[in-house]
């Protein structure tokens, strides 16, 4: 088993007043040559956008965006035809595909929307665009882990890629085993809330690690945590 932790505050971060931007990887302004993607894993921004302000209209093409809001209300709109608002227990995914446009803003002007903008590099180039979006109920992930994303769909989200994204909200001193899906995928676990060990490493809130070259990694929740598991092909 390999693994690289990625601490809170060893992130990329953005202040452009209306929005303050944590970046994982790569993004904007932000180049770290060791931080480029995980695997499939382009884009993890941990974003707060001002109440009435957003994203305006701008393109996307052959990229699977997930948005999972964290609290506050995100409205999003696309040249699809869609209009939706996006709420915390929500998860969206857009396969941006042959080409899409799209714009997102914080649905309220008194408040601050807060959201996780996940991008994953596509299994097929070129598809029709599509945008799916479900409400998931915090639950129903009480001491295990929920799959929001998963190529086959079903209960989950349908994602253009052999990747599967779970959520757990774990009371202190639960210990949880993930099994990957897939021989060669790699694990990118995402502290939400809390603290946990993952595969032998503590984590804080915010802070990252990426597991590679095993078949199965042990969590223990050493606070009630909130976490977001990421398997997602390491070649592709």
């Amino acid at each position: 088993m390999n693994t690289v932790v990625h601490t809170s505050d060893s992130r990329g971060f953005a202040d452009h007043g209306w929005l303050r931007s944590r970046h994982s990887f790569s993004f904007a302004g932000y180049y770290n040559p060791e931080r480029v993607h995980f695997g499939a894993l382009r884009v993890l921004n941990d974003d707060q956008v001002a109440g009435g302000q957003g994203f305006g209209t701008h393109p996307h093409d052959n990229m699977e965006i997930i948005s999972i809001p964290l609290s506050g209300d995100l409205e999003h709109k696309d040249s699809t035809g869609r209009s939706e608002v996006i709420r915390q227990g929500d998860v969206q995914i857009m396969s941006a595909g042959s080409g899409l446009r799209h714009s997102e803003y914080n649905h309220n002007t008194d408040k601050p929307v807060e959201f996780l903008q996940i991008w994953v590099f596509p299994k097929e180039r070129d598809i029709t665009p599509r945008y799916e979006q479900k409400s998931y109920s915090a639950t129903d992930r009480t001491n295990k882990f929920q799959t929001v994303v998963a190529p086959e769909g079903g209960e989950a989200l349908t994602i253009n890629q052999d990747a599967w994204f779970s959520l757990g909200n774990l009371e202190a001193g639960t210990t949880l085993d993930y099994k990957f899906n897939k021989p060669g995928s790699g694990l990118y676990a995402f502290v939400l809330k809390g603290e946990a060990t993952i595969a032998g490493e503590a984590l804080g809130s915010r802070d990252a690690v990426g597991i590679t070259d095993t078949s199965e990694v042990s969590i223990t929740a050493d606070s009630d945590t909130e976490i977001l598991l990421m398997e997602v092909p390491m070649k592709f």
